[in-house]
């Protein structure tokens, strides 16, 4: 596949990534952004690089609250974007799944569930032009970390989040190193871009 042919993605982690760890959130209001991450996600944008989330959601399976909200707070998270930076996602995809849920339909062990790769999968579907081998996953957890390596992508922890603490070695352990930490998501989407741009496969200037 040439460069002319790829399509360039980066696949984002959603709590904790793009919007600040916060927990189950059950008030829609309790969501907000990091500094920054609108106007990383616009970089993206206007670059043409595909912005997609790839996020565990086990709220619904744990009891916690139903799909529709679930749903509501990607919503809200695309409202946000717009409204900080008339930034967007060009695709949202999430796994509602828990192997140890109490909703009966939501309890399951499943291929879409964060490391394994199902969501990435169904992505390469939609978007066949992705070049996987040069796509980027960014994420603040370890598993993030490894449903990069999984998937044959790169995979940047960010330190917001839970990354800190999995740095730290106080939450889920790292099998892969990732291919870079960054203090959050502004600062990985600017070193994506210089790295894609010092490999040739970005053409044109930063903005």
């Amino acid at each position: 596949m040439s460069n002319e042919q790829k399509q360039l993605a980066v696949f984002f982690d959603r709590d904790g990534t793009l919007n600040i760890e916060r927990g189950y959130i059950r008030d829609l209001e309790h969501l907000e952004l990091y500094p920054g991450a609108a106007q990383a996600i616009r970089k993206l944008n206007d670059l043409g690089i595909l912005c997609i989330l790839t996020t565990n959601q086990t709220g619904a399976a744990r009891g916690f609250y139903d799909i529709e909200h679930i749903h509501a707070l990607n919503n809200r998270v695309n409202a946000l974007l717009f409204e900080e930076a008339e930034a967007h996602l060009d695709a949202l995809y999430y796994s509602p799944y828990y192997a140890r849920g109490i909703v009966p339909e939501l309890t399951k062990d499943s291929d879409c569930r964060k490391p394994k790769t199902g969501m990435i999968r169904q992505a390469l579907v939609d978007f066949p032009r992705i070049d996987i081998s040069v796509a980027y996953v960014v994420g603040d957890k370890a598993t993030d970390v490894e449903f990069a390596h999984n998937a044959g992508a790169r995979g940047i922890l960010l330190k917001t989040g839970y990354g800190q603490n999995v740095l730290d070695g106080k939450y889920q352990a790292l099998e892969h190193k990732p291919e870079a930490v960054c203090d959050n998501i502004y600062e990985a989407v600017k070193l994506i871009i210089a790295t894609w741009k010092n490999e040739g496969l970005l053409l044109v200037e930063s903005i």
